[in-house]
C-alpha cells in the first residue's frame, strides 16, 4: 500500500534524522548505564524526558565560565526570567557541570584530553539514550595564537597534533592506536558567516595544534622544566604556523575524533589570549580577558539563534 501524504512526510523526516552513533556493539547488552562522572543513570533517570529535545550542546573547560554561558543563551533566546534558577542537571559530583535551557546543553569538561575524553564517552553515550537527533556540538574556549592578535577567534579547520599531523594517538589494550581528527567543514563555513554577520571582532580559520601538556609540550620558556632555547621555540612555532596551525589548546584532538566516530557535528571555537611569538605568559588585565573569553559564546549564540531563525 502507498503512503499517504502525511506517511510519506513523516518517512521522509525520519530518514532525514541524523541519530547517535555508538560504536560500541556493548552499550545494546546493558541492562542499566551508569555515567559515573555526571551522576546519572538510565535507571534513575528519564533521558528522553531530560533530554530528548536537545539539538546544541556546547561544552567548555571552565564550570563557572558554563554556568554563565547558559544564562546568556537563555536571555538571547528569550527564555529567561527574573529570579530563573539553572540547576546543575550534575549535581552531587564535583567533576563536571551541566546546565540546559531549551533546546541548548552546557557542559564543562575540564583541562586536557584526558578529562574532555571522560566527559565525552559519557555525554554521548547520554544523548543516545535520550534519542537525540541533528545535534551540532561546539567547544567553545580559550587558546594561545600563533600569529594572531590577542583577542582573536579561531574557527578549526583542522585539529593537529604536535608534529602538526590531523590525527590523535591513543593506547588501546597496549597498542597504539591513531585516529583521524576530522571536523565538519559545512559547520565551518556557517560559523564564518556568523563572524561576518556579527563583525565585533577578527575571526580567522586555522588548524589548531592540540597538546598533552601546558607548558613544554607547547614550547613556553617558563615552565618548571625547559630543554630548548628561545630560537628553538622560535623555530618551533614558525613552522607550526607554516604548517597551517594558528591556535594552541589541549582538547581540540580527541573532541573531533570522538564527535566524528559518533556521527555528531562538530566544531571548535576559540579566543587567542596571546601570540606565542611574542611570549608565554599572560598578562591582560583580567576585564579584557573576561571579555575575550566571551567572544567565541557571542559568535556560537548567534549561530544558534540563526539556526532557530531568530537572530
Amino acid at each position: 500500500m502507498a503512503a499517504t501524504g502525511t506517511e510519506a512526510k513523516d518517512l521522509e523526516n525520519h530518514h532525514n534524522d541524523c541519530f547517535i552513533q555508538l560504536p560500541n556493539p556493548n552499550i545494546a547488552t546493558m541492562k542499566e548505564d551508569v555515567l559515573y562522572h555526571f551522576n546519572l543513570s538510565t535507571s534513575t533517570h528519564d533521558f528522553p524526558a531530560m533530554f530528548g529535545d536537545v539539538k546544541f550542546v556546547c561544552v567548555g573547560g571552565s564550570p563557572s565560565r558554563m554556568s554563565a554561558f547558559i544564562r546568556y543563551v537563555a536571555a538571547e533566546l528569550g527564555l529567561d526570567h527574573p529570579g530563573k534558577e539553572y540547576p546543575n542537571i550534575c549535581v552531587g559530583t564535583d567533576r563536571y557541570v551541566m546546565y540546559k535551557v531549551g533546546p541548548v546543553l552546557s557542559v564543562s569538561h575540564g583541562m586536557g584530553i584526558p578529562s574532555i575524553g571522560i566527559m565525552l564517552h559519557e555525554l554521548i553515550k547520554m544523548l543516545y539514550h535520550a534519542r537525540c537527533t541533528n545535534i551540532t556540538i561546539i567547544r567553545i574556549g580559550t587558546s594561545g595564537g600563533i600569529g594572531l592578535e590577542p583577542g582573536s577567534v579561531v574557527i578549526t579547520q583542522q585539529a593537529v597534533n604536535e608534529c602538526f599531523k590531523p590525527q590523535v594517538e591513543q593506547i588501546v589494550l597496549g597498542q597504539r592506536v591513531f585516529r583521524s581528527t576530522n571536523l565538519d567543514a559545512q559547520l565551518v563555513k556557517e560559523l564564518m558567516q556568523c563572524s561576518s554577520d556579527l563583525n565585533e571582532f577578527p575571526t580567522v580559520v586555522g588548524n589548531t595544534m592540540c597538546t598533552l601538556d601546558f607548558y613544554e609540550g607547547q614550547g613556553r620558556l617558563d615552565g618548571a622544566i625547559c630543554s630548548y632555547t628561545e630560537k628553538d621555540k622560535q623555530a618551533y612555532l614558525q613552522a607550526a604556523h607554516a604548517a597551517g596551525v594558528r591556535n594552541i589548546e589541549m582538547e581540540s584532538s580527541l573532541f573531533a575524533t570522538m564527535c566524528s566516530a559518533c556521527g555528531l557535528k562538530a566544531a571548535v571555537v576559540c579566543v587567542t589570549l596571546l601570540d606565542r611569538l611574542q611570549g608565554d605568559q599572560i598578562d591582560t588585565p583580567h576585564d579584557v580577558l573576561v571579555e575575550y573569553q566571551q567572544r567565541p559564546q557571542r559568535l556560537v549564540v548567534h549561530f544558534i539563534k540563526k539556526s532557530l531563525g531568530k537572530a
